[in-house]
């Protein structure tokens, strides 16, 4: 019984450094950083303000129909905008 409290104990805490990790700084990082981070993973979720996040992607695979892949910037480290892709409509598709 005791062995079986230890193992949920360390699970639960293994789960919970994980949720602390929380997601990825943009501003902490280079802007080259943020772009292999995200052409590594294929998408990812960067904070990017204070109460700011959002989902940058690598290629239109990662984007849901009928999104696409728009460019975007971020803040870096090293740069005030640094160009990756986020999903997003095509204007010139879509009749307002």
């Amino acid at each position: 019984m005791l062995r079986i409290m230890m193992a949920i104990a360390a699970s639960v805490a293994l789960v919970a450094g994980a949720a602390a990790q929380g997601r990825p700084d943009s501003r902490q990082m280079s802007c080259a950083q943020v772009q292999d981070l995200i052409v590594q993973n294929g998408a990812v979720v960067l904070t990017t303000g204070q109460f700011t996040y959002d989902r940058y992607v690598s290629s239109l695979r990662f984007c849901s129909h009928p999104s696409i892949p728009v460019i975007d910037s971020v803040q870096t480290r090293d740069a005030n905008q640094c160009p990756v892709y986020r999903c997003g409509q095509d204007l010139f598709l879509f009749d307002n």
